[in-house]
């Protein structure tokens, strides 16, 4: 069973209670204008060389880029499904090398590179691998070292796993240093890590970050800020069988202040967040589409609603980036991924037309990285993955 296939049980709630919505329209719902044409990025195919190790076929699950280096990372599974950890670098978004991999465990061989977040030219990483009597994720962390190899950080099995576990979610850097955020039994929970990724502490039972008498927490993603960190995610308020978005603000990943935003009837929660010209937007599932919310001064409003969900897949917001004004999101809807443009901080949506098709389904997988005005796209199909990039959103 694969690492994707065991978080996405817990996205299973999701999926059944989304099905009690009735259908909703993409973005502009209730008006009668055809929707726009998607746009036609120049996509341009990149060359990922082949990780030492054997023959296999790459895999592709995230992207960053900082300080003027790019990352790709991911894994490498061979013919018998057996998985190890790959990643790739770059100086300019189109040569690509390869990262020397260094793990130093049973399961850190066989990880494969779910999370990547870039500070100051370095790289952590988030791995894991099914495996064990119980057949849940063992997950560890990576950091980079001199000379650029990626190093396994050794940390003990309830750091990440025990008898409180329920999943990491993501890795992200920023002035304030390092932060995980995920899940344990207690609700939401936050990995704060020393300057050099060495060791991540783990915080769960946080007042106002965990569940308590208000309803469940969960969280899914963050984004460094001016002041700090800002989580976002759910709360499922007693009583009710639908969460509201939520956010959590915390000067240190360690003291955290909940915030829990207008909610209807439908079932809404925030799942990517990231800076928009120092302004935070938030992208999640809002009834039976995708949706936006950003921060302004006055306080978090919602922006424009996109995509349809549908499919017997569990839909979920892949990627979420921002450059040069412009949000790129990646999306599945249950049945296909799709890739969404926003150029008015997630006011108005449009469709990007994508170099491979992606079904939605187990280990596949479709992920973005922007800088300036060019963007990538790495997608991987199930069969096969690549790396492309376009400069300009396309017409």
């Amino acid at each position: 069973m694969s690492v994707r296939r065991v978080i996405a049980v817990f996205g299973l709630f999701v999926l059944l209670l989304a099905g009690c919505d009735g259908p909703a329209a993409p973005s502009g719902a209730g008006s009668t204008t055809a929707p726009a044409p998607p746009l036609r990025p120049g996509w341009q195919p990149l060359t990922l060389p082949a990780p030492p190790g054997g023959e296999g076929r790459p895999l592709v699950r995230d992207a960053a880029s900082c300080a003027g280096r790019w990352f790709v990372a991911g894994g490498v599974v061979d013919a018998e499904g057996g998985t190890r950890p790959a990643a790739w670098t770059s100086v300019d978004g189109t040569t690509w090398s390869v990262l020397p991999v260094r793990p130093d465990s049973f399961y850190g061989r066989q990880n494969v590179f779910l999370s990547v977040a870039c500070r100051d030219g370095q790289v952590a990483l988030i791995g894991a691998k099914v495996g064990g009597a119980h057949g849940y994720p063992r997950v560890s962390t990576w950091r980079q070292v001199a000379g650029g190899a990626l190093v396994e950080v050794q940390a003990p099995f309830e750091t990440y796993g025990g008898p409180t576990a329920v999943n990491v979610s993501r890795l992200t850097a920023g002035p304030p240093g390092w932060l995980i955020v995920g899940n344990r039994s207690a609700g939401a929970a936050s990995w704060v890590a020393s300057p050099a990724a060495a060791e991540f502490a783990l915080v769960e039972g946080a007042p106002e970050l965990a569940s308590d008498a208000a309803g469940v927490t969960w969280a899914f993603d963050a984004v460094a800020t001016s002041s700090g960190w800002l989580a976002v995610g759910g709360l499922l308020p007693a009583g009710r069988i639908d969460r509201d978005p939520a956010v959590w603000s915390s000067p240190d990943g360690r003291s955290w202040r909940r915030t829990v935003l207008p909610g209807g009837p439908e079932y809404e929660e925030l799942q990517r967040v990231v800076l928009v010209d120092g302004v935070p937007v938030a992208v999640g599932l809002r009834g039976g589409t995708f949706g936006a919310w950003r921060q302004e001064a006055s306080g978090w409003v919602a922006g424009g609603a996109f995509g349809r969900r549908g499919g017997a897949g569990v839909p979920a917001v892949g990627s979420l980036v921002s450059s040069g004004g412009s949000l790129f999101a990646a999306v599945t809807d249950g049945a296909r991924h799709s890739v969404w443009v926003s150029t008015d901080r997630g006011g108005s949506w449009r469709e990007a037309t994508m170099p491979l098709d992606v079904p939605a389904g187990v280990d596949r997988d479709v992920t973005l990285m922007a800088v300036g005005d060019r963007w990538w796209l790495a997608a991987d199909d199930g069969t096969r993955a690549g790396l492309w990039s376009a400069t300009g959103v396309g017409a």
